[in-house]
């Protein structure tokens, strides 16, 4: 390639001479076609200086000043020639026409103040302002070319053309080079692939290329990205080839080298035969779908021909010894795409930070201009930008891996399905990149079928904050295993949170409902107040004292007993819901109110609406700003048990307790028409109350639940929990659990602040 290091500049609007240069060191080159034209014919000025019509043509090398020295007294001209698209005459150009004298203005043809003949017009491409001499000491001479732009060999041979004439640009959507025709001035197709000509033009597509490869975040956006930059602009068809599986960070791969085809591109068959270029059509718009032409999985051979490739980074052509060895071996045996003679493709390795990722192979059809030596430095930036890209995405891909599994492990995965309540759900992260936060919702069931409603959140939205909120939501789990009451839970998370560090601090709302007395009690911990939706379509804020953030110390906790009737739905939230840049947290708090009284009117006053599209309905009034911060919401139905579906008794700890519970439960069952599981709950009930008969000292107290399930409820003041065990033969005892454990549905045990509730469940069918 021979390398013209001129200036190519748009014309300016409204004119035919081009702009100034940007760098004008540009050298000026005669051109083929500008060599073939006829010039003009010249005059001869008083002062012994040559004028005529046009401007003379001065041919130079890349570092010689173009100067044209007249007679004696006369001042010497400089010029330079414009190829203008469509014409066939030459136009002055950079160097400024001046008049030897210094008095008459600079016109072209004449040297001297009396020129011979009458003096030309100067027309709007040949006008320039006054002129100082060229002799004198602000001359205007073109300075010579930097080290770093050589002298052109038979540069002499060439003239600078009009840049806009053949102007490349670079289309902003597909990096295609993209200008008019060199012969006909004709402006191309939109992404016909034009040769790339010139230094300018590689550095202009490298540029535009590796922008559209750096905007991928992930690995398939950037692989994408390295195809659509290449083709049709640089290649005909790309390959690119990626290590299976891919090692992460410093990871080092154990297994052999493997390569997998992980996306091709490439142009159609077709011709535009007029334009003897591919058709912009050909650009493919969506994701092909791998190509059934080579390979889809290559295993790389230690010491064979593509290794060594591959162990040599840098770009080689496909006609050079090692490269023709290694594509057969890269492609597969029996390949059906034909790699085309000469320097017509151009393997890439894809070396990332530690190791080399992949490959990639450029190809250009036969008809189609073959790759030049610089080619090499172009498909050698292009795959370092992609490698070093696809590296940042593996290691973004294990931080996103990492972040949603820290964020399923921290909140539940499933809730509960707690006897008289309905629950759900919604988690929303504060970005797409942040995608764990401080936030957390949990739901506990206690002894006696209730459950704890737990709704937190920590400071920020980090990984530090997830880690925080991980470890207080165990400690809820814990105090809520204990029976212990609300404020009480709130006052050893707050000791908790000051032994995790002095600025550990986090809001946290706990709620134990009680479905038999339709009872909920709340505390609160600097958290925004719940929101109770009635039956009827009435919400309300519910008034509960806001309390100290947990972290702080030395603050005591208020819990308050509610109402909690059947069919209403408590919601839960954090502050990511409420309050936003846009809006303080109490407007937000109303907003929601509003938003759930008017989605409860379209349901009507005797049907609450769905809880799962309740939930949505809400996370639809966030608006586009409103997503300052992570948003936890828990939505409770409560659907309670009926006063009628519960039987409650106490009885003395005495050898008599056993057979009263029988004739007790034998009672209520027939009541509730259940004598199908008369049997059984009579042979459970008894081991129950004989156990607790055993070691309780204070009244035991015995209670039958019929909902989807009937559920026995056996508690007493001792405090150790019964283990399942295996009898030996010769025990008289040890039996009990073990016959509760073959016949009940499910069974267990929970402590409590006042000893103990064993439970067992048994199919109502």
């Amino acid at each position: 390639m021979t390398e013209q290091p001129t200036s190519h500049e748009r014309s300016r609007p409204g004119t035919g001479r081009p702009d100034t240069p940007a760098d004008t060191r540009g050298a000026l080159l005669r051109s083929p076609e500008a060599a073939a034209l006829p010039l003009p014919k010249q005059t001869t000025g008083q002062g012994g200086g040559t004028g005529g019509p046009e401007a003379a043509v001065c041919s130079v090398t890349g570092s010689e000043s173009p100067e044209t020295v007249g007679g004696a007294g006369t001042a010497g001209t400089t010029g330079r020639t414009a190829h203008d698209a469509g014409t066939a005459g030459t136009e002055a150009g950079t160097g400024a026409m001046a008049s030897s004298s210094g008095t008459g203005t600079g016109t072209s043809g004449s040297t001297g103040p009396n020129p011979t003949g009458p003096p030309a017009t100067p027309g709007p491409e040949h006008s320039q302002p006054d002129q100082p001499s060229s002799t004198g000491p602000d001359s205007h001479r073109p300075r010579p070319a930097p080290d770093s732009i050589p002298a052109q060999p038979g540069a002499e041979n060439h003239t600078a053309t009009d840049p806009s004439a053949n102007a490349l640009d670079i289309d902003p959507t597909t990096g295609a080079l993209v200008g008019k025709e060199r012969r006909s001035g004709q402006g191309s197709p939109t992404g016909t692939p034009l040769p790339m000509r010139r230094d300018g033009d590689r550095l202009r597509f490298v540029g535009a290329a590796t922008r559209r490869i750096a905007r991928g975040i992930d690995l398939d956006e950037i692989v994408m990205g390295l195809c659509r930059a290449t083709v049709p602009t640089f290649s005909d068809t790309i390959l690119v080839y990626l290590r299976d599986p891919l090692p992460v960070g410093d990871e080092r791969p154990t297994g052999p080298l493997v390569l997998r085809l992980r996306r091709t591109d490439r142009l159609p068959q077709e011709r535009d035969t007029e334009n003897g270029f591919l058709a912009t059509s050909a650009v493919p718009q969506q994701p092909p779908e791998l190509s059934p032409v080579s390979a889809e999985l290559c295993e790389v051979r230690p010491g064979g021909a593509l290794a060594e490739v591959l162990r040599g980074v840098r770009p080689v052509f496909a006609d050079a010894p090692a490269a023709r060895a290694a594509l057969p071996e890269l492609l597969g045996e029996g390949c059906d795409l034909d790699v085309p003679d000469g320097q017509r493709a151009i393997l890439a390795p894809l070396r990332g930070r530690r190791r080399v990722i992949g490959a990639a192979l450029f190809l250009r059809r036969p008809e189609r201009i073959p790759f030049e030596t610089d080619d090499l430095l172009v498909a050698a930036q292009l795959a370092t930008h992609s490698a070093l890209g696809i590296d940042k995405a593996v290691l973004y891909g294990r931080e996103a891996y990492i972040a949603d599994e820290l964020q399923r492990t921290m909140l539940p995965e499933t809730l509960p399905r707690p006897t008289g309540v309905r629950l759900a759900s919604r988690y929303l992260p504060a970005a797409e990149t942040a995608r764990v936060g401080g936030d957390w919702y949990d739901a506990i069931p206690l002894p006696g079928s209730r459950v704890a409603l737990v709704v937190g959140d920590v400071m920020g939205h980090s990984m530090t904050s997830a880690a925080i909120m991980g470890q207080l939501r165990t400690t809820a789990q814990t105090l809520a295993g204990l029976d212990l009451p609300p404020q009480e839970v709130l006052h050893h998370l707050d000791e908790q949170a000051q032994r995790l560090g002095t600025d550990r601090m986090a809001t946290c709302l706990y709620a134990v409902y009680d479905p038999v007395s339709h009872r909920i009690t709340i505390a609160n911990a600097g958290h925004p107040p719940p929101v109770l939706l009635h039956l009827g379509g009435r919400a309300e804020v519910l008034r509960v004292p806001s309390g100290a953030p947990i972290g702080v110390g030395g603050v005591d906790f208020e819990a308050v007993e509610l109402d909690a009737p059947a069919g209403a739905t408590l919601f839960l939230y954090t502050d990511g819901l409420v309050e936003s840049r846009l809006r303080d947290v109490w407007t937000g708090i109303e907003q929601l109110r509003e938003k759930l009284a008017a989605t409860a009117q379209l349901t009507g006053p005797d049907h609450p609406p769905p809880l799962e599209a309740l939930c949505d309905e809400v996370l639809d009034m966030l608006g586009p700003g409103d997503r300052d911060d992570d948003i936890a919401l828990l939505a409770a139905r409560f659907d309670g048990i009926a006063p009628s579906d519960v039987a409650y008794w106490y009885l003395d700890p005495e050898d008599a307790a056993p057979g009263r519970a029988r004739r007790l439960a034998r009672r209520a069952l027939s009541r509730w028409g259940l004598e199908d599981l008369t049997d059984s709950v009579e042979l459970l009930v008894s081991e129950v109350v004989t156990n607790a008969v055993r070691y309780a000292s204070r009244p035991i107290t015995l209670r039958l639940l019929r909902t989807d399930v009937l559920r026995c409820e056996v508690g007493d003041d001792v405090p150790q929990l019964p283990r399942l065990r295996q009898a030996r033969a010769t025990d008289e005892g040890g039996r009990g659990l073990y016959l509760v454990n073959r016949l009940a549905r499910r069974w267990g045990a929970t402590r409590l602040s006042t000893g103990k509730v064993v439970w067992f469940e048994l199919n109502r069918t």
